[in-house]
Parts: C-alpha cells; structure tokens; sequence
C-alpha cells in the first residue's frame, strides 16, 4: 500500500471527471461498461479487473467483462471473446443469500470488500480463483470489489479488481482505503449513468409498444390498413435512405442521423394513427352500398318481387283470355330487363376509378321504377340515399363519407401535437401530419406547398400513396401491377401532387422494385419500361 501525492490524487479526479463526461454521452451499455472497467483498473493501478451483471431474474451474476495486463487476457465487452467464465449464484438452494463468494458477498450485502491476499483471507470460497490461477500459471494477491447500485438500492453490477501494483516498482500490493474511495466514487457514477441509460431505453420500449398498442387497435378495427401501417414506414425509411445518399441535384444537402431516422420511423409508423376514430363502415367501405352489410341484397329482393309481379300480371292476363305467346314474349322480355338492371346494379356497386355518366343516368332511370313494399306501399325503387352511393364516380366513398375518411389526419395531427414529445422526437407531428398534402399547396389538411413541407414528410407522402396503389388486401379495389402504379405516380409528379426529385430517386434507385421483391403479390410485379414512366427521365 502507498500513499497518494497531490499530482496522483488530481489526476484521479480528472480520470473521473472524463469518465463523468464520457458516461453522459455515451448510449452503448457494453461500451460504456467497458470503460467503467478500464479507468477503475487504470486508476488504481491494478494488474486485472473483472465486471459482472445481474442475470434478468436476479438470481445469478453474469460474467460481462475480464482483462489482465500480465496475461495478456481480454474477454467479452470489444474483445469479440465471450470467454467461458462460469455465472455466480446470488442465492442457495433454499433461496438464502450467497455470502461464500467475495463478489455474491457484495452484491448481496451492499458493501465493498477490500482483501489484501487472498490466500491468506478467511471466510469466502475462493476455489474458483484458484483453479484459474493453476490453470493461468497466475499469482492473485489483493482483490477489491465494489458493487454498483442504483438509486433504489437495485443491483446493477459488482466491480471486482485484482492485484494492485505499486506505479514505482510494479510489485503487487494491497488496494488503499483511498484506491477503495474513489472506487466506490466511480461506481456510483457509472450507476447513475446506467440507470439514466436503462431509464432512456426503457421509455423508449414503453413508446414504441403504446405505437404498437394503437396499430394492433387499427389493425383490429380493420385488417385492411394494419398491412398498411406496417408496410409505408419500411418504404418510408427505403426512400430516406435512398434519398440522403444522393450527391448531385435538389437533394444532394439531405442527410439523417440514427437519430433522425428513428424520428422518421416512429413517424412513419404513427401516421394513420387518426384512424382508430373513424368508422369501421367507411374505412372497410367494399361497395359503393355497403353499411354494416351490402344492401345489394335489398335490391336484389326487391328486383324478385318485380319479377314475380310480372310473372304475376301475365297469369292474370292468360285467365283474362289474351294471347299466350304475345304475353309470354313480354313477359320474357320484361323478366330480361329485370335481370339486365339487376346484373348492372350488381356492377356499379363495385367501386371504380370512372363511372361513366351514361351509367349514372341509366341508374337514375332505374330508380324511377315502381315496386309496392311488404305494407303494401308503392314507392320508387331506389331511394335518394341508395341512388346518391350508387352514382358515386370514383372508388365507394360518397363525398361526406370521403371528408369523414380526410379527417383521420385532422386527429392524427391533434392526437400527436398533444403529446409532449422529446426534443430528438419534436419532428414526429409534421413527419406523420405531412403525408396527404401537396407540392402545389392543394393537399390537406393544412393546404402546405412543397417548401413549406420537410423532406421527411414528402418522402412519406409518396410511400403512402405507392404502398396504397399497390396494396393486396383493400376489398374496394384491385391491386395496381408495378408498372400502373408507376404509371399514375409519375403523373403525380407532373401535376403537382408529389415531390418530382424524390419521386426521381425512387425510380433511378429501384427503390419501387426492391420493396415490391419484399412486399408485393409476385404477379403484381411486371416488367417496367422506365422510359415510359411519365415525369421521369432515364
């Protein structure tokens, strides 16, 4: 043992103040752990030190960390050798604390254990030092073992140093009573670091399970946009990628963090999170008539009472003395008719991208037929509300029920503006808000133009839109082949709707083509003449 100078002790508290530093810097617990380790060796000149960690049911501690100048050794932590040190049990079998080991000792009870020799101390099991010192042809002498607690008293670790040597000669000695002080000094720093650390990830755990919590709620609510919730962060963070690595054009200054792609991701996965409040009978609109049911079927009823109306009108006509074949070739002609209007009602209330106003007109002469209900009450065949769903040009959404579907972005924004996010996360709103408007200022909800717009926030934008295109499971429309939803985003590119520079690095990139080998129905991927993509130039 020997005493400390004044150099000596400054330097210790400079080594400590830099560890402070690193500590609250550092995000890698490995890494940080490693350094806990070097500087408490380096500190206190010791030929070896060893760091254990609690095993997660807190039964055992787990061998994370062992170097050794005179050996030469370096196992587990950066070593990339995991080492085959055996764990070392906490408890007995009867669930008694482990006070035989010198480690288990201070773990147990909370207190450092400071041993000038080992082969002279009395009252701990230290077989297993032994046998590594036969095995090593090694020679341990003093031993000190801090365990590291947090600020409830919960173990996080048992620091444990071996052989302090005199800095002037190199001779073994015993660790001081001021080697033990700043030792103790430094785990309490290293606990405090570690507990933040813990801390920070397990909040991060806990915002990525209520993320998932709200997608597991869409999901269940309707099976058709959880793929989708799912599927626009992994193209999202495709296109990020893509994009921050171009060197030449509009995008050449866009570059992300970890931390900024994480920010995007979570956006990413939060931005149809206003759809848990919208109906599930407009988000799982199939057909242009569909409510809790499709009423088709109530049409189709009533076109069986028209039919057998008209079987009915010729029986009586038949009892009345006319003529059978002229009434039977009216009734056929009449029932054929029937089934025309029937057939082609079946067909409208099948969304599409155009109906024709021809079919529009030709719905609206049908509804202007007469059929008498089961009260006995003549009224038209199609009601306003029926004939209103039914001419609907484009897709199965009325305009009102199209604003209802609009306003999950309204709540998306108000749902996640009303969180406190964190200062690396403070983007998450505008990334996830961002994603129905416009380069020319004609989205919504808030009407942006494209430089009023992040970059984020248009990359999600044509994810969005190419994940939707594309999508095998939505039961109102048929999945686009890779080449039509090409197609219709490169004209979204000319007219305004979408980023053009971006949407160029999603073809020159072949980001389309390598999400859809991932995600797409193997016949939805089609050969892709990219000269031919509108908006974009090979």
């Amino acid at each position: 043992m020997h005493e400390l100078n004044h150099d000596q002790i400054a330097q210790r508290l400079d080594q400590l103040t830099e560890l402070s530093v690193a500590l609250g810097a550092g995000h890698d617990t490995d890494l940080l752990l490693e350094r806990i380790l070097l500087v408490a060796k380096r500190m206190t000149n010791a030929d070896g030190g060893t760091l254990y960690r609690p095993s997660s049911d807190g039964r055992t501690l787990c061998f994370h960390l062992s170097v050794n100048d005179t050996l030469g050794l370096h196992l587990g932590g950066s070593s990339g050798n995991p080492g085959d040190i055996a764990p070392v049990a906490l408890t007995g079998e009867q669930g008694e604390p482990n006070l035989e080991s010198v480690a288990a000792y201070a773990a147990n009870q909370g207190q450092s254990v400071n041993i000038a020799d080992v082969y002279q101390a009395d009252g701990f099991n230290f077989s297993g030092m032994r046998a590594f010192d036969q095995r090593f042809g090694y020679r341990s002498q003093s031993f000190l073992t801090v365990p590291m607690r947090d600020h409830t008293g919960e173990l996080l670790g048992v620091l444990q140093l071996i052989n302090a040597r005199d800095p002037r000669g190199g001779t073994v000695g015993t660790f001081s009573a001021t080697d033990q002080r700043f030792i103790e000094a430094l785990a309490a720093q290293a606990a405090v670091a570690l507990t933040t650390q813990q801390l920070v990830g397990q909040l991060e755990k806990l915002l990525e399970g209520i993320v998932n919590l709200i997608n597991i709620g869409i999901d269940e609510k309707s099976p058709y946009t959880g793929r989708h919730c799912q599927f626009v962060p992994v193209l999202t963070m495709m296109l990020a990628d893509a994009a921050s690595e171009a060197e030449h054009g509009p995008l050449a200054n866009f570059r992300m963090s970890d931390a900024d792609r994480k920010e995007l991701w979570l956006a990413g996965l939060l931005h149809d999170c206003g759809k848990i409040t919208t109906p599930v009978h407009i988000v799982d609109k199939a057909t242009k008539l569909q409510t809790i049911y499709d009423r088709i079927g109530l049409l189709d009823t009533r076109f069986e009472v028209l039919l057998r109306d008209a079987e009915l009108r010729a029986l009586k006509e038949q009892i009345a003395g006319g003529d059978p074949d002229a009434i039977g070739a009216r009734l056929r002609q009449e029932q054929a008719t029937l089934r025309a209007e029937r057939a082609f009602l079946r067909h409208v209330n099948v969304g599409s991208e155009g109906m024709a106003p021809d079919d529009e007109d030709r719905v609206r002469r049908i509804a202007a037929r007469r059929w008498t209900d089961a009260e006995g009450v003549e009224q038209p065949f199609l009601g306003a509300d029926e004939v209103h769903n039914l001419t609907i040009r484009y897709g199965t959404l009325t305009p009102e029920e199209r604003a209802i579907i609009n306003n999950h972005i309204v709540m998306t924004v108000r749902m996640l503006e009303s969180l406190p996010w964190p200062k690396h996360l403070r983007h998450v709103p505008e990334f996830a808000g961002g994603h129905h408007e416009r380069m020319d200022g004609k989205g919504y909800p808030k009407g942006l133009r494209g430089d009023q717009m992040s970059i984020p926030a248009r990359v999600m934008a044509i994810a969005d839109i190419f994940e939707a295109l594309t999508a095998t499971d939505r039961p109102y429309k048929k999945p686009k082949a890779l080449s039509e939803a090409l197609a219709i985003l490169g004209r979204f590119s000319l007219n305004g709707h979408i980023d053009p520079a971006l949407f160029d690095i999603f073809v020159r990139r072949k980001v389309y083509l390598e999400f859809a080998r991932g995600h797409l129905d193997p016949a939805q991927i089609d050969d892709v003449d990219e000269s031919a993509i509108p908006g974009y130039t090979p």
